[in-house]
């Protein structure tokens, strides 16, 4: 195989060796703690929306330990790999969104045909890249589409704020208002803050048990995958779309041009795919580029010099891989506590992902009717056909613009703007 067509899904850059050389020249305070920061933000919220997930799809303790292992330790590895090899601050981890999907779309599934339909979607991920068709399959799902179907899909994880504080005031309550306390500590996390306060109170209230948790540690599990023709519509197609269009790939890529950075796209692209495969096989769902810790990295808090803050990256992949193999101390950690209070925690650590959702679904002025069609086919978390609302949200959502807003379709297929 010439170079030249290697190039075309893998881009060339500097190589690990070159990154590797130079970190000590260019990894500082800044750096470290931007690392840090975007570790936290991705083993805080994200984690409890996925152990919630996994609770709410009744798999056991295990399966959720072997679960979040996938998601943060090969998260980590594409951040160090990608990161050292372009000396680029690209992050990896997981779709968030994607996570809370999931928790309804496999209640009465096995992880092990979970774990078929992951591995597929990362081969679809791959495909899509080594070929170079990704942009071609992103202009025919329109990503106010998209994201009026993750906005749906994460609805409840909002309303849930409401019910599950009604259900338990005083503890969920005090995770409210721990949430604002960044009003007045600028840089401490809203998430960690409501966790904290909740945490506070169930202590202050006689709830917290500790007696009840076991903090041995939980080695993850290798998944034999069993592949289930219902999820592959039903999961690894939406996954799919999640990683290329929704809080993936198509974020970092905008965030990382928005910076001045050479954004080897095919590669991105390719490294999630395998990602997805990798991580599939320990029934975790896809481990991907991310978008909001890419951007963490890749800003000027990250460090003075442009070229250096790929140390950054580095080092929340050695952050977000740590969580990883940790990951069953984690999940001790929050199995004794109430699981209202869980649901309040993962309503917050959705939030911004919601706004961006319904701004992404509707502030464009495009395919509006299809993304409110996307958006209300997957709040309504019907099945049919045994094939969960996901799916059927996407095709519904593309189905009603090509009908309704012919015009908005074809612009955004065509990739053009309208004057």
């Amino acid at each position: 195989m010439s170079e030249e067509v290697k190039h075309v899904f893998w881009e060339k850059g500097p190589g690990l060796r070159a990154g590797i050389a130079d970190f000590k020249k260019y990894v500082t305070v800044k750096s470290v703690t931007a690392g840090f920061i975007a570790a936290v933000f991705g083993c805080t919220g994200p984690a409890l929306v996925t152990i919630n997930a996994a609770m709410n799809a009744g798999f056991t303790q295990v399966e959720a330990v072997t679960w979040l292992f996938g998601i943060y330790f090969f998260g980590g590895c594409i951040s160090i790999f990608m990161a050292l090899y372009y000396k680029t601050p690209i992050v990896g981890a997981f779709t968030i969104p994607g996570a809370s999907m999931l928790g309804v779309t496999l209640m009465g599934y096995s992880l092990n045909e979970a774990g078929g339909a992951y591995i597929i979607s990362g081969v679809i991920v791959l495909i899509l890249g080594v070929t170079g068709l990704v942009k071609i399959a992103m202009k025919w799902l329109p990503l106010p589409i998209v994201m009026g179907m993750i906005a749906g899909a994460m609805l409840r994880f909002g309303t849930g704020i409401v019910t599950s504080t009604a259900a338990l005031p005083i503890i969920c309550g005090a995770a409210l208002v721990g949430f604002f306390i960044p009003i007045f500590l600028k840089k401490f996390p809203p998430v960690l803050g409501a966790m904290v306060f909740g945490v506070a109170a169930l202590i202050i209230t006689g709830g917290f048990n500790m007696a009840d948790a076991s903090f041995s540690y939980i080695a993850p599990q290798l998944v034999l995958p069993h592949f289930n023709p219902a999820l592959v519509l039903s999961v690894s197609i939406p996954i799919a779309a999640l990683v290329i269009g929704g809080d993936g790939n198509a974020q970092a890529i905008g965030v990382l041009y928005t910076q001045k950075y050479k954004v080897p796209i095919n590669a991105m692209t390719v490294i999630s795919g395998f990602g997805g495969i990798a991580a599939g096989l320990v029934g975790a769902h896809n481990a991907n580029i991310a978008g909001p810790m890419t951007a963490i990295c890749s800003s000027e808090a990250a460090g003075d010099a442009k070229e250096g803050r790929y140390t950054a990256a580095v080092m929340n992949g050695i952050f977000f891989g740590s969580f990883g193999v940790l990951a069953s101390f984690a999940i001790a950690f929050v199995r004794v506590i109430p699981g209202q209070l869980i649901g309040v925690l993962a309503g917050l650590a959705m939030i911004n992902v919601l706004i961006s959702c319904f701004q992404g679904g509707f502030n464009t002025g495009k395919c509006k009717m299809g993304a409110f069609a996307a958006l209300i086919i997957a709040a309504s978390n019907v099945t049919i056909l045994s094939i969960g609302s996901a799916f059927w949200a996407l095709i519904g959502g593309v189905l009603v613009s090509l009908i309704c807003e012919k015009k908005d379709f074809n612009d955004l297929v065509k990739g053009k703007e309208e004057k």
